[in-house]
């Protein structure tokens, strides 16, 4: 007979996004209203279009659950938040750029007008520009010292995102060898996935504290996940067009190895993060879970 007390009941990961989507989402608002009445109205209005445009806030997520895995304070108030929000400011004008006509030329992001739709392309380009100053200005408004190191890990990794999509450019209709493409997916995806789990682990401890390479299996796992769903998924689950990838000639990790394998190496990746963090015990489950979603995700 099954004990039922033995199985474990499954990290409710659906949830924990949701709340931190909801925090998250809360504090942006809030600085929102605070632009809006210092700033240029349709600055202000159209900053506040892109962050609040829904999303699943993964990188915030990483964040406070690498915080929370090392036993530090993921509050709303506490140094986790701050950076999460600075990492999530980061990340949007990284979609607003990509999404403009001179890069990717997408009219749809998360099932609604991209930026420079709802409003014109000079705006969404000073919506960009405008947070990543805003990104590094909330970051530094606090005497907390550890402040001064997450604005350099932030800053580091940002610019390596800037790199990988300079690699992907160019490599637009030109052949890539798989140490090219992993090379490309570790700087314009993964550096903001390890920033998100470092970032926790510093706000945490003050150090790294062993997690960088957990941010990087699941910065690349991600890219997998996201090249194989650009391939197979639909664009109303996802909101935003697909096979465009392969429509612009770009060369993926699943266009070299074949969807089977790609799969079977974002599942190795994921499972070597795991292993990572089986030693902190119950106060990483959240941080597992969000693993295994990284792979699983639908949309």
């Amino acid at each position: 007979m099954l004990n039922l007390q033995t199985v474990p009941t499954p990290f409710p990961i659906e949830d924990y996004l949701r709340r931190v989507s909801a925090r998250v989402d809360g504090h942006l608002q809030r600085l929102g209203g605070e632009w809006k009445r210092a700033g240029p109205p349709r600055l202000a209005e159209a900053l506040e279009y892109a962050l609040l445009g829904g999303g699943k806030r993964l990188r915030p997520a990483l964040v406070l659950a690498a915080c929370e895995a090392l036993g530090g304070d993921s509050g709303d108030d506490g140094l986790a938040m701050r950076f999460a929000l600075a990492l999530e400011m980061i990340h949007t004008y990284s979609l607003v750029h990509d999404d403009l006509p001179c890069m990717d030329d997408d009219e749809l992001r998360r099932g609604r007008p991209t930026v420079h739709k709802a409003y014109d392309e000079a705006t969404a380009m000073l919506v960009g520009d405008g947070l990543q100053s805003l990104a590094f200005r909330h970051l530094l408004a606090t005497r907390d010292p550890r402040a001064a190191a997450l604005a350099a890990l932030l800053a580091e990794n940002a610019w390596r995102m800037v790199e990988g999509q300079a690699l992907d450019i160019g490599a637009e209709g030109r052949a890539l060898s798989e140490r090219e493409v992993l090379e490309l997916m570790a700087a314009k995806t993964g550096a903001l996935i390890t920033a998100a789990v470092v970032g926790g682990a510093i706000a945490a401890t003050g150090s790294a504290s062993g997690l960088e390479p957990v941010g990087q299996m699941l910065g690349l796992a991600f890219q997998i996940a996201d090249d194989l769903l650009d391939l197979t998924g639909d664009a109303a689950t996802l909101g935003k067009r697909v096979g465009k990838d392969e429509a612009a000639g770009k060369a993926t990790l699943p266009s070299l190895v074949g969807v089977d394998e790609a799969r079977r190496r974002a599942n190795t990746a994921c499972d070597a993060a795991l292993e990572s963090l089986e030693s902190l015990g119950g106060p990483a489950e959240a941080l597992r879970a969000l693993a295994r979603f990284v792979v699983t995700r639908r949309r």
